[in-house]
C-alpha cells in the first residue's frame, strides 16, 4: 500500500507488553508498515470519557469487552 492510498486515520493500540496477544498484534501492525500510537493502558489508563467514546464507536455496550 502506498502512502497516498493509506487511510488518514491513526491506529491506536491499548497495549499490555506482558500479553502475548497484544505483542503479536503490535508486531503485525508494524510489519504491515503501520506506525500505531501505543498506549500502555496499565501505565496510562483511559479516562471514563475515552472508554465511553470507544464503546460508542464500536456500536455496542461494555458487556462484550469483559472477560468471563
Amino acid at each position: 500500500m502506498t502512502e497516498s492510498t493509506r487511510s488518514s486515520h491513526t491506529i491506536t493500540i491499548y497495549h499490555n507488553p506482558a500479553c502475548g496477544t497484544s505483542r503479536n498484534v503490535l508486531a503485525m501492525l508494524k510489519a504491515s508498515g503501520e506506525t500505531p500510537e501505543v498506549i500502555e493502558y496499565l501505565v496510562t489508563p483511559p479516562t471514563r470519557e475515552t472508554l465511553e467514546s470507544l464503546i460508542a464507536a464500536m456500536g455496542g455496550g461494555p458487556r462484550p469487552l469483559l472477560r468471563r
